[in-house]
């Protein structure tokens, strides 16, 4: 076990509340602690394997859809909660974290520990800046990802 802990926030800033992940990856650069690796990726399952290769924790944050949808509301949820949602469309992207986690396991190359943290959104549509739901949502996302990162870590407080 190497220790790696790597965060990506998968999304788009260009694509409003898709910029999510990629707004809590900017917000955690002085939240965490020294070694932590943190990455932004649009998504595409061999771009994500190769971010998390070699780590024994990911977390990742993304924004999702669902219906019906009640934007601004987080989730946090397991590797195998991940995998169980991944049957049903949920991600903003074309291929999401389903093919993703589908993709790692057929080739062995899954983390030890993989955490998701998502925000339903609003608004995917192209444009800069967070709607008021999930940018209200922001700051309790962002303090739950890095509660993660700290008890990879085992710094739980």
């Amino acid at each position: 076990m190497t220790g790696r802990v790597v965060v990506i926030g998968v999304g788009n800033p260009f694509r409003r509340d898709d910029g999510v992940g990629p707004a809590v990856v900017e917000a955690l650069r002085r939240r965490v602690p020294d070694g932590t690796v943190l990455a932004v990726s649009d998504g595409e399952p061999s771009r994500m394997l190769d971010l998390w290769h070699g780590a024994d924790t990911v977390v990742v944050v993304e924004a999702v859809r669902t219906h019906p949808a009640r934007p601004g509301r987080l989730h946090t949820l397991s590797v195998a909660e991940a995998a169980a949602h991944a049957t049903r469309p949920a991600s903003t992207h074309a291929l999401g974290l389903g093919e993703c986690l589908a993709l790692g396991e057929i080739l062995d190359r899954l983390p030890r520990e993989l955490v998701v943290h998502a925000v339903e959104t609003s608004d995917i549509e192209l444009g800069t800046g967070l709607s008021d739901p999930v940018r209200s949502a922001l700051p309790e996302l962002i303090d739950r990802v890095a509660a993660s990162v700290r008890k990879a870590h085992g710094r739980d407080r």
